[in-house]
Parts: structure tokens; sequence; C-alpha cells
């Protein structure tokens, strides 16, 4: 039975043209699925279905999402990130911060922190990353003791935070990447029109069900930044809607709002 599968150029180009004429047609494509990312179920015979290819340093596994969900796409992920990424389509965690990669900083390196959580906004509950790093964060190339992380923020797009509860303004060219039900990466605008990695999780980093709920719901998602030292890992929401919130009322806190990530 054919199926209501959007195949983007990208995917049919990294596939053949032989593949994904059989996936239209019915063969290879399964009926009913579950979003790679909303992680609710989908059927491919009666809605839209987009074909999600993450591609590795020697695999490549073809998923499958609501179309309303992520456009289809070509995902490029490491090995690593590739089996984590597998192994979550059978076993989901529950988890609020991750690790990340070094950031280079100069001479110096620190590494970025990134908390899951949701904001109430405007009345509404809204998924949103908070983003502190572990040290002063200096421009490329310098060796400067300043931290200028929420100065290199501001010159890229997102927008001080005076008022927690207001909506922040969007910041064209980023987005977030929320495949299979997780948290891969922040995306910046690239040098040639693409979207380039801003922060990656070492490994996909797993959401609550409520917070992918609402990244779902929103088709956003909410990045909160501040320097080091300003907010800290809270262990409740209250707790970091305080921290926020005290954070901007010493004009410490910069935010946007960013759609899901579709390349």
């Amino acid at each position: 039975m054919p199926r209501m599968l959007d195949v983007s150029d990208d995917v049919r180009a990294e596939i053949g043209d032989e593949e994904a004429d059989r996936l239209l047609a019915g063969g290879d494509a399964p009926g009913s699925y579950d979003c790679t990312s909303c992680r609710t179920p989908g059927d491919s015979a009666q809605e839209r279905t987009s074909t999600v290819l993450f591609v590795g340093e020697e695999t490549a596994v073809l998923a499958f999402a609501h179309a309303t969900c992520i456009p289809s796409q070509v995902v490029s992920v490491s090995e690593e990130q590739l089996k984590g990424a597998v192994q979550s389509i059978t076993a989901a965690q529950e988890s609020g911060t991750a690790p990340t990669r070094p950031v280079p900083v100069g001479e110096r390196q620190a590494t970025l922190g990134i908390t899951c959580g949701l904001v109430l906004v405007s009345g509404e509950l809204r998924a949103a990353l908070v983003v502190e790093p572990d040290g002063p964060i200096a421009r490329p190339g310098s060796v400067s003791l300043d931290d200028d992380f929420l100065p290199l923020l501001l010159e890229q797009g997102f927008h001080p935070v005076t008022d927690v509860d207001a909506l922040p303004a969007p910041n064209p060219g980023w987005s977030a990447l929320l495949a299979m039900g997780k948290l891969h990466a922040v995306l910046q605008p690239g040098n040639t029109g693409s979207q380039a990695a801003w922060w990656q999780a070492h490994q996909p980093l797993a959401v609550s069900d409520g917070w992918r709920a609402a990244a779902t719901k929103a088709q956003s998602v909410l990045m909160y930044a501040a320097p080091s030292g300003s907010i800290g890992h809270q262990p409740r929401e209250d707790l970091m809607r305080q921290a926020m919130e005290k954070a901007a009322a010493q004009g410490v806190l910069v935010a946007a709002e960013m759609p899901l990530a579709g390349t």
C-alpha cells in the first residue's frame, strides 16, 4: 500500500532513487511507527510522515516522524550518538541535565551546561533550555580574563530578559534539534546558509515526556543563557525559576525562542 511519506532531496540522494521509490510505494516502510521526534504513535498510511536519515561515520539509520513534528532531512551524528539514538527508540530515560563538549575559549576552556525544564510563560508551560558555562567564556583567540559569554550571545541575536513571564523574541537561523525523542544539539546559522552546531551533546539528551510534549505543541523551544555562577543546577523547576528571575533582575539573562530543527 502506498505510504504518505515525505522523502527530501537530501534523503533521496543518500539512500538512492530505487530505495526512495520503494519506500513511497510501501515497501520497507512501516504502517505504524513511533515518531522519532515526539515519540507518539504515527501511521504512514493515514498521515503525512517524514523520513529522517541519521548518518554516522560507518552506518546510517532511517527513522520516521510526523511531518508536523519535523521535515524529512538528513541528520549527521557521530557513530556513538547513532548507537545511542537507536537504543532510545525502545528505551526512554528521564533526565534534566547532561555533560557537554568543551567549548574553545582562547587559552582556556569552559564547558556549557544545559538544563531542560518547563517554564511558565504568559500562562502556558513552555519547553526551555537553560545554558550556563562552568567558567568565563572569552572571544576566540583572546587571552583576556573578561567573560564575554553574554556579549557574544547578544551579538548573535539573543535579547536581554527583563521579565521571565514574557515570551522571548525569535532568533532567526537558530534551532533546537530534537530527534528520536532526545535533544541532540542547538544549531546556529552557518557561513554558507546551512546550520552548524553551537552546542552538541556527547550523547543525545533524554528529556521528560512533559518537556517533549510542550516543545512539540509549540513547535519551538525557549533558550535562556546566563554567565557562570548566575543560576546553577537547581534540583527543582520552581528553584530554577527563582534563579532565572534573580538573574533577569541583575541584567545577566538573555533568551530567544527557536523552532525545532529542520535542515
